[in-house]
This record gives structure tokens, C-alpha cells and sequence, in this order.
């Protein structure tokens, strides 16, 4: 969770609960390297590590990934705001939007959202029915996918009124050149130019909520809504931009053709390999890191971030450097991500497994490597029928995605 990730939330003090698992987390981190250190002593004295050395060096490191799990989602939910919130505290009366939408949620009432989609000549309303939620609903949706979508967190994200977002893009750049005050200035070049397309798939899902819950007053009908969807729009949107094949779903960057990054070409994402199949070459893990941040132009570096599954993180966080020091450091901060290198570290579980072949560790500055369009517009259709004595609300908004700049991120190949 950066901190573009959560704009717009409040700032809360951390909790004396938040700060004991962080300090809980950093003496297992040191028992961690201490249980390592001597694993790896044992290997150089026998050319083999002792059955008991690595298991507890396993159970460390299984105890570390569950309590930074819980530092984050403890932070998350001292950082997360509540969903519709009732502005009539603060001398605000609520929206003619909200009420209208609440109305119809609790009670099915349609004629006030008609009349205000009618009034608002609304074309973001589907042929399949259902009515927008309010703007404050549709805004805090997205803020909270942020806040727990990995990639969405990182990439860039544009909202858009139209089905599909065309983006020119300048492959070589505007010529240019130095000239003196009365030179004749020659003319320049045309800048070559690619067009990106970006088409929104719809992505749904369908929370359900009995009578009682409905009635009762005292329940935010906005916040539950929210808190419904959100868990499931993130992981179906997680895996698509990574993994998704663009038919349906969102284009994820893994799907991209690859090259090796001495051949790299517009179109394609580059790639470095570590120079053994299935793993890092003997004693040479931290040159293979090394070039794979150097494969990125300066100006891609200054954002930059790791992307990898919590399998590959497992295998990285026990690398050293020459001096002996570990290339990953636990996060410094409640909220703060690990770092591999210095560099933040994203886990995103939808990344392959190491395997021969597999380029399962990402590197790059993702706020110009990979696009989220957002169409405006989250619609929800109240069905009282289908699930009998339950209410459902499907609940579909459209999201696409894609590369941006293919020069933007590299991908680690674990191969020779």
C-alpha cells in the first residue's frame, strides 16, 4: 500500500497494536537471519544443510510472511474510511443521489433513481438494467481497490466515459536538435507513433443480504455494498492484469511476447535471464538482480518496484551480497512494503512460481509500464427473486487494461 494508493484516506495515528506487531516482526526477522546464517554455515562446513537447520528456517520464514499478512491488514483497516458516510454530521445533507439509491436498495423503490437518472440524462445505465450507485460509492470503490488491488495499486489508472480508450503513443520521440541564434533551422522529422487501445470488459459480482439486514436502519447499506465487492473485484482484476488474455478480461502484462533484452523491440517486454535454469546461477543471485535493475533506463529506475508471487519472495529474502548483508529488508513501517535492494517489493500472487523458463520476478516503474481504465459508472440491479429468502445485488462495473510503455519494466527469466 504506497501512498498514491491511499490518497484521500484519513491519517490515524498508529494504533499501540499495529507498532507491537511491527516490533514482533522485526525480532522474527532478525531470529530469521540468525537461523539462516547458520544454515548456510552448515552448508559450507558439509556441503549439505541439516534437515532440522532448514526446517526452522521454513517455520521463521512462514511466521514472518503471516505476521507482515496482519501488519497490513491491520493498517488497512485503521486507513479505511467509512463508505457512505453519513455527511448530514458534518452540515451536509445527504445527496439526492444517495437517498434515492438507498431507497431502492432497502426497499426496491425505482421511481426516485428513474427520475433522477431521467433528470441527470444519464448514458452510463447498461441495456441490462440496474442504476449507478452514488458518486461517493463509486469513489471510495475505487479507493479501496487500491488499497488491496496489488497492481492496481502500482499502475497507472485513467477513467474514462466511452467503451474503449485510444491512446496515441510516440515510439522514437520528436526529433530535435541544437541550432545557433541565425542558423537555419532544418526541418524535423514526424515522430513515429503507435496506437494503444484499451476496451473495458465487464467485471461483476453478486453479494446477497437478507430481509433483516435491509430493514435495519442502523446498517450503512453503502458501506456494506463496498465492503461486498471490493474483495471480489480485486481478485478477479489481480489476475487479469497479470495473467488476463484480453478477450474477455483485462490484457495482463505476462501475456505480452518477450525477448531477451539485447534484442528488445517496441511491442514486446524485455527480458534477463539469471543464467541457470529453474533458479539463480551458483553465487551469482545478486548480479542477476543487479543487471535486471540496470536493464531499466535511469528514469524508469526512480519508481521503480519488484513484482513477484509470496513463493518467489521466500526464495529472494535469503539471498546476500558480497559483504553478507540480505538483499530484502523487512517493511520499516506499519503500511510500508518490504523492500528487495532498496526498491519496494509488491506481492502480487497471480505471478508464475521460479521454474525453468518462468519470468517470475517483474522490475519497472508500473505508473508507465501498465494502464487501468476505469469506465465510469458502477451500476447495481436489486433482484429479490432468485435466491429466495435473499436479496441479490449484481453489482458490474467495467474495467480494461493493458500496457503503456513497453520499455517501462523487464522481467527476470530463470533461465540459462
Amino acid at each position: 500500500m504506497d501512498e498514491t494508493a491511499l490518497a484521500g484516506f484519513e491519517t490515524k495515528t498508529v494504533t499501540p497494536e499495529t507498532r507491537g506487531l511491527q516490533d514482533e516482526m522485526m525480532r522474527t526477522f532478525e531470529s530469521f537471519r540468525e537461523a539462516n546464517d547458520a544454515r548456510l554455515a552448515e552448508l559450507e562446513r558439509r556441503m549439505s544443510a541439516d534437515t532440522l537447520a532448514t526446517d526452522k528456517v521454513d517455520r521463521i520464514a512462514a511466521a514472518l510472511d503471516a505476521q507482515n499478512q496482519r501488519i497490513e491488514r491491520l493498517a488497512l483497516k485503521e486507513m479505511r474510511p467509512a463508505l457512505g458516510q453519513d455527511r448530514t454530521r458534518f452540515g451536509a445533507p445527504a445527496s439526492e443521489h444517495k437517498s434515492a439509491f438507498e431507497r431502492y436498495v432497502r426497499a426496491g423503490d425505482e421511481a426516485a433513481l428513474r427520475r433522477f437518472e431521467e433528470k441527470a440524462m444519464s448514458s452510463l445505465t447498461g441495456a441490462d438494467g440496474g442504476f449507478l450507485v452514488p458518486e461517493e460509492t463509486e469513489t471510495e470503490i475505487g479507493r479501496r481497490l487500491a488499497a488491496i488491488s496489488p497492481i492496481r495499486s502500482i499502475a497507472a489508472v485513467r477513467t474514462v466515459s466511452t467503451a474503449v480508450l485510444k491512446k496515441p503513443f510516440a515510439i522514437s520521440g520528436a526529433e530535435s536538435g541544437w541550432v545557433s541564434e541565425t542558423a537555419v533551422r532544418d526541418q524535423t522529422a514526424a515522430p513515429q507513433l503507435a496506437e494503444l487501445t484499451f476496451p473495458t470488459m465487464e467485471l461483476y459480482a453478486m453479494p446477497a443480504a437478507t430481509a433483516a439486514l435491509l430493514d435495519d436502519a442502523a446498517v450503512d447499506i453503502d458501506r456494506w455494498i463496498g465492503e461486498e465487492v471490493e474483495q471480489a473485484f480485486a481478485a478477479q482484476e489481480s489476475a487479469a492484469f497479470v495473467n488476463g488474455d484480453g478477450l474477455a478480461m483485462p490484457k495482463g502484462f505476462m501475456t505480452y511476447d518477450r525477448v531477451d533484452e539485447s534484442a528488445w523491440a517496441w511491442g514486446k517486454v524485455g527480458t534477463v535471464g539469471t543464467g541457470a535454469d529453474g533458479g539463480f546461477a551458483e553465487g551469482e543471485a545478486a548480479d542477476a538482480l543487479i543487471d535486471l535493475v540496470y536493464a531499466l533506463k535511469a528514469g524508469y529506475r526512480q519508481n521503480a518496484s519488484f513484482v513477484m508471487n509470496r513463493r518467489t519472495q521466500s526464495t529472494v529474502r535469503k539471498l546476500k551480497d558480497e559483504d553478507g548483508n540480505y538483499l530484502w529488508l523487512p517493511p520499516a513501517a506499519a503500511g510500508a512494503k518490504a523492500t528487495l535492494m532498496g526498491f519496494p517489493l509488491v506481492e502480487a500472487e497471480e505471478m508464475p512460481d521460479i521454474a525453468t523458463g518462468a519470468c517470475a520476478l517483474a522490475f519497472g516503474d508500473f505508473s508507465r509500464f501498465y494502464l487501468v481504465v476505469d469506465r465510469q459508472g458502477v451500476r447495481v440491479l436489486r433482484d429479490p427473486y432468485s435466491a429466495k429468502p435473499y436479496v441479490l445485488f449484481y453489482t458490474t462495473k467495467r474495467v480494461g487494461g493493458g500496457i503503456l510503455d513497453f520499455d517501462a519494466a523487464k522481467l527476470l527469466d530463470f533461465s540459462a
